[in-house]
């Protein structure tokens, strides 16, 4: 396989982007020191993530809640995890994780090496311990065979979340009608109707991209969507214990959404349609409600074009991409 690191490609034929190749409006990607790129660690990082030798009951692999199909989402509210045991959140995409800035709803893990550790650990996702776990793969030849040529190391759990890392930072999507339209200049990418969709979405009036903006559509602060009245999940309050930060959660990013339903940290909106309709309403009123929420007064023309929009950021050679399938 190709390895590219160059920011961005020079021409418009990007159905063959390869590892690592950085689209056009994207920034660069930056690899941590001692974590650096290499097509051995990615392959090792891609075996593991497939395994379901990481969850205790042998069952759970990271892709059973990171859909390839659904821009490694999942299709459920909230995930089911080792033993059956149902998780509390429902599973983010992992496109484009490479450029966040911290991890979890609320923030609170600042490297993708660190989160890794968080699902492993987490009794209703995998349960394990990742120190069994690399006792695991020291029994299994393969494994050790690899991280010896990736890492010069026996398997353990800086190998194993490493090279997790390495194969998630590759989860690039940019190649969306949207990117097509705006960033390779291939005009009549995107229908009539996304197009007067994207300009409701960046106005005034509506103000969406205020929180979902930038390349990857999201500006990684902490909102009050006004969601409920009362949350049973104190979202970013649970990590600083501040009740200003109640019921706060990271702003996702909106590509691919289309793909990553149900909704909401809790999974607990079917359709992108009743997505619209809620920030139509402009919420219920939380303590913490964002001040940019308010009735938007939507018209049925203009609700289908907000859709039109969002369905436009799908990227089907991301969620087609052999090179993170496990084929």
């Amino acid at each position: 396989m190709a390895i590219s690191c160059a920011k961005e490609t020079d021409s418009i034929e990007v159905a063959n982007l390869q590892i690592m190749e950085v689209p056009k409006g994207f920034s660069d990607i930056e690899h941590p020191e001692g974590n650096e790129f290499s097509m051995e660690r990615w392959e090792l990082g891609k075996k593991l993530f497939y395994d379901p030798i990481l969850s205790k009951d042998g069952k759970v692999s990271c892709a059973s809640c990171h859909d390839p199909a659904l821009a490694f989402s999942d299709s459920e509210k909230v995930s089911i995890g080792s033993d059956g045991l149902l998780g509390t959140r429902n599973s983010p995409s992992l496109a484009n994780v490479a450029y966040h800035p911290y991890y979890t709803r609320e923030g609170g893990i600042p490297t993708l090496e660190m989160q890794i550790l968080v699902p492993i650990q987490e009794h209703n996702e995998f349960n394990n311990n990742i120190v069994l776990i690399a006792d695991t793969l020291a029994q299994i030849s393969r494994y050790v065979d690899m991280a010896n040529i990736a890492y010069d190391q026996e398997p353990n759990a800086f190998v194993i979340t490493r090279a997790l890392a390495q194969f998630e930072r590759s989860m690039i999507s940019g190649q969306s009608p949207y990117d097509m339209e705006y960033n390779y200049g291939v005009e009549g990418s995107m229908s009539p109707s996304a197009l007067r969709g994207k300009k409701l979405f960046e106005s005034d009036r509506v103000s969406c991209s205020s929180c979902h903006s930038g390349f990857n559509f999201t500006n990684y602060s902490f909102e009050n969507n006004g969601l409920y009245d009362e949350y049973d999940d104190n979202g970013r309050e649970r990590l600083t214990m501040d009740p200003n930060d109640r019921a706060l959660f990271k702003v996702p990013s909106l590509r691919n959404v289309q793909l990553t339903g149900p909704y909401m940290h809790d999974g607990s909106m079917e359709s992108l349609d009743e997505v619209i309709d809620h920030y139509d309403t402009g919420g219920n009123n939380h303590m913490n409600k964002s001040e940019l929420l308010k009735p938007l007064n939507l018209t049925n023309n203009e609700k289908q074009d907000l859709l039109a929009f969002l369905e436009s950021l799908t990227d089907q050679k991301f969620i087609t991409n052999k090179n993170l399938s496990n084929e």
